[in-house]
């Protein structure tokens, strides 16, 4: 369960958009913003921001498409078409006009949605994600920089390999997702029972390992589709955030390949910052959402 700052229970639903059907939350009052998450995870992984976005925003929380409760379709796990799937639900919630926050895939997909709708999205929080065809590939070669620096996504080959990884996964979410989840945080202590529970039970679910993979497995169209919209560069203001002991200033750096305006900020932290440090997070967050209605 999720709640806003008055602990009452978000509101939740489903909306047929785009060819699939998603699941979402939404609480709050004021100017819309949408949270995206990133894989192994789904909207749960917002639930201590939201009570601290919720007295300022109107908060929509969905589970991207095939995670979470959301359906799972057989194809449309490439970043544009998944941020057409986020565009549709907030035209179907009322929203013309929204903030994004975005991490992990789910900063990749928000990129695409305030790319390809540019009449919509007001600003962009990118965090802790690498950038599909602005070096994210690089970070696949078993190279020592790589290994030494903790940044040697061995996952990624492995992810794309058909039909290997849903053989050796299945049975076992539970451990891969734990192992996922609390090695590529600062303070692995954060990964607490109730949000594996929900990540593997979803996970876990028919369709939801070949969803997650399926994921991955867009990243090279997804290169194409960035660097294609990356040709006009966002107007709109970018605040990039980083987890000092995973991605960190490279979030700042790629932000600026394709944005005009870009603040970045680097958390004492890994990689899942609204998990690890929701507080110092709304702090940064906050003021620049307010700045920028």
């Amino acid at each position: 369960m999720m709640y806003d700052h008055t602990t009452t229970p978000l509101r939740t639903g489903r909306a047929a958009v785009n060819g699939t059907g998603l699941h979402y939350r939404t609480a709050g009052s004021g100017p819309a913003l949408v949270l995206l998450h990133g894989v192994p995870k789904t909207g749960y992984h917002w639930r201590h921001l939201v009570p601290k976005l919720t007295p300022h925003h109107t908060v929509v929380v969905p589970d991207l498409r095939g995670l979470g409760d959301s359906a799972r379709p057989a194809d449309g796990y490439d970043s544009a078409t998944m941020s057409d799937d986020i565009a549709e639900l907030m035209a179907r919630l009322g929203h013309e006009t929204y903030a994004v926050i975005g991490e992990d895939w789910g900063a990749v997909i928000g990129y695409q949605l305030a790319a390809r709708h540019r009449d919509h999205a007001t600003s962009l929080v990118f965090a802790e994600a690498l950038f599909p065809g602005f070096g994210f590939e690089d970070h696949t070669a078993l190279t020592p920089e790589n290994v030494s620096s903790g940044m040697h996504l061995w996952h990624l080959g492995f992810y794309f390999q058909p039909d290997v990884p849903e053989m050796l996964i299945s049975g076992h979410e539970r451990e891969l997702i734990t192992y996922m989840i609390k090695n590529e945080r600062s303070h692995p202590d954060t990964a607490t029972p109730d949000a594996i529970e929900e990540y593997v039970r979803c996970y876990s679910m028919p369709g939801g390992i070949r969803a997650m993979l399926a994921v991955y497995r867009a990243m090279l169209t997804d290169a194409e589709q960035n660097r294609r919209a990356a040709r006009q560069k966002l107007d709109i203001p970018v605040l990039a955030l980083g987890g000092s002991a995973f991605i960190g200033e490279r979030n700042e750096s790629q932000a600026r390949l394709v944005a005009h305006d870009v603040t970045g900020h680097v958390f004492d932290a890994g990689h899942d910052l609204a998990e690890e440090v929701p507080d110092e997070m709304a702090e940064v967050v906050l003021p620049f959402l307010a700045a920028h209605r």
